[in-house]
Formats: structure tokens, C-alpha cells, sequence
């Protein structure tokens, strides 16, 4: 069923997507017949499914494990607050929402959201590995990795420094911005690292957190009530490979999440989603994954 699809994707599908293609990046000229141009902001939504759909056909997209997402959205990038939400995978691999965990009320950097670097207070966009969580309170139960501070706990945020955007243990500070993660006082009672920064590079932002709010803007974290952050916190599980994503207008996970396979379902979908975005005459020319 799937190479039968496959083929008819190729020779037929792929001429429609190359006009869809056209289309989406605003080009008017692929299509012979006259179409009614996507309604603004659909023309990302379509690009992004496409290239869904063609990875699909290509059949090497890679599996992602990840089951559990924190779902962080505002109406535009300078935005200081969002909404955030949490969603899990159930046993049929369908994303469904956590029902203590949003829709809640979140704040993010004076900057908005956008490339983190550091001294600007702008909370990366993208999305992001959840792997460290701490306190200055005792572990409320979390499956992650959990320590309790004392004053002896910093985020290193010394660009010149070996362990650049990394926790130490010091009697000193390493230098630079570095935050003790004790004194910083209330806001890190409870906190989770998002990991935006992997590769440690200097200048491309440190201790970025999903932490308690003071009701403030922050310089780059994600904040939010404490009583949300402490039921994240027993909610993730370091085995299902927990992200946060950050974005503008987003209440769901994003549509490659879904991909856990490339097989007719997941390709039926897509191209279900891809005709529902197109104008009549573009729509038409969608094989039918059935």
C-alpha cells in the first residue's frame, strides 16, 4: 500500500506540490489555472507540511522518542508573556494534553523570544531538551535528575570560562554574569534546565530556565506559578525524552512530532492537512491517501 501510494505521490502528487510549493513561498506564476492565494500566515503552515510530506516519501526520517512536550506560545516573538501547556504522547503514539499542566500563564524575557545571546534578555526560540532539574527547596518527586542548592551552586556564565553554561560547585563565583542558583532567591525555588545551548558556545547565551515567576518579565528564562513549574516537575520523565518548545501561536506539538514512522497514516494525514490549507483548485490535485 505504500509503494502504490508512494508511486502515485511521485507521479502525480509531487507536480501538485510543485505548484503548492510556488504558491507558499509566493510565487504566482507555477500554476496555469488561476488560484485564490493562502490566506496570510498559512503560506509557513504549508511550506512546513510539505516538507512533512516529502521527508515521509523519502522513508529515512528519523525516529523521535520524544513523549513529552512543553508547549510555550506568544501572539508575536517581542511578546514578555505567553501561554504555556503540556502535552504527552498516550500509548497510540497521539499527543494529548496534561490536565494539571496549562493553559497557564507564562513570562518570558524583556526581549521576547527569538536568538539568545548573552546580555540580551531574549528566551531562545526553538525547541529544546529538558535535562537538569534544581531547587532551593527539597526534590518535590521529579524522575529527573534533581539537586537541592545551597550557596555553593552557580550557573557558570563566564564566556572565557571552561565550563561556560554549565552548574559548578564553588566557594567563589566562575566569573562574569555566573548566578548562584541559591541566592537568586525565590524565583529558582524550583527550576529545569532548557538545555538551548548544548554545545556550550560562548556568547550564545547561558542559564536559560523554566523556573518559578516573580510576576516580572525575565532576563531569558521561561517563568511561570509555582505551583505549575512543581507539577512539571512530577510530571517529566527523563525516559521519554522531555523537550520545550517556544514559538509564536502554537497550541499543539509541532506536526514532525507526529511522524514517528514513515507509513500510509502518518502520509494520509499530511496530505489531509495540506488540502485543508489550499485554495479549491490547489486542494483537487492532492492524491488521495486512501
Amino acid at each position: 500500500m505504500l509503494k502504490l501510494l508512494m508511486r502515485r505521490m511521485w507521479q502525480v502528487g509531487l507536480l501538485a506540490l510543485a505548484g503548492v510549493v510556488a504558491l507558499a513561498v509566493g510565487s504566482g506564476q507555477a500554476s496555469a489555472a488561476p488560484t485564490t492565494p493562502a490566506p496570510e500566515g498559512q503560506n509557513s503552515e504549508i511550506t512546513k507540511l510539505i516538507e512533512n510530506i516529502l521527508k515521509a516519501l523519502k522513508g529515512d526520517e528519523p525516529v523521535d522518542d520524544t513523549q513529552q512536550m512543553v508547549m510555550v506560545s506568544a501572539p508575536v516573538a517581542s511578546s514578555q508573556t505567553a501561554t504555556l501547556t503540556a502535552f504527552e504522547k498516550d500509548a497510540n503514539g497521539q499527543w494529548q494534553k496534561v490536565a494539571d499542566i496549562g493553559p497557564a500563564k507564562a513570562f518570558l524575557g524583556e526581549k521576547g523570544m527569538g536568538k539568545a545571546q548573552d546580555n540580551v534578555y531574549r528566551t531562545p526560540q526553538g525547541t529544546f531538551a529538558l535535562n537538569q532539574a534544581f531547587g532551593r527547596k527539597a526534590n518535590p518527586g521529579t524522575k529527573m535528575p534533581y539537586f537541592q542548592t545551597t550557596t555553593r551552586d552557580w550557573w557558570d556564565a563566564n564566556p572565557k570560562s571552561p565550563t561556560y553554561n554549565q552548574h559548578v560547585q564553588s566557594d567563589r563565583s566562575p566569573g562574569g554574569d555566573s548566578e548562584n542558583l541559591y541566592n537568586m532567591g525565590s524565583v529558582y525555588d524550583y527550576a529545569v534546565n532548557i538545555n538551548h545551548n548544548p554545545t556550550n558556545t560562548p556568547g550564545d547565551a547561558s542559564a536559560i530556565f523554566l523556573h518559578v515567576s516573580n510576576g516580572e518579565p525575565t532576563w531569558g528564562c521561561v517563568s511561570t506559578d509555582e505551583s505549575t513549574v512543581v507539577n512539571i516537575l512530577k510530571w517529566l520523565d527523563p525516559t521519554k525524552n522531555p523537550k520545550i518548545t517556544i514559538g509564536v501561536n502554537q497550541d499543539t506539538p509541532p506536526v514532525a512530532q507526529a511522524e514517528t514512522s514513515p507509513n500510509g497514516d502518518v502520509l494520509g494525514g499530511l496530505l489531509g492537512n495540506l488540502a485543508a490549507l489550499l485554495p479549491n483548485e490547489l486542494a483537487n490535485l492532492i492524491p488521495s491517501a486512501s
